[in-house]
């Protein structure tokens, strides 16, 4: 999934549950996107922090997390 994709399915998760906080949308999201895609987002999360392991679940809603506030900050 490229990072565009991620902030459509960041965005329109978020109009659906308009009274979460940005981790809980990203978690959310990250549960409904699957097993596999978890796994993606852990891999690359943790590449881009240069570790070698990590909690699978939370390095991946760190992913998410990490495209929407660098598209945020960018736009600021």
């Amino acid at each position: 999934m490229s990072d565009e994709e991620l902030i459509v399915a960041f965005a329109l998760t978020r109009l659906d549950h308009p009274g979460l906080d940005l981790d809980e949308v990203a978690a959310l999201l990250v549960r409904r996107l699957g097993p596999e895609q978890t796994v993606d987002f852990a891999a690359q999360n943790l590449s881009d922090r240069g570790e070698l392991r990590g909690a699978l679940f939370d390095a991946a809603v760190e992913r998410v997390m990490r495209v929407v506030l660098a598209l945020r900050d960018a736009a600021d």
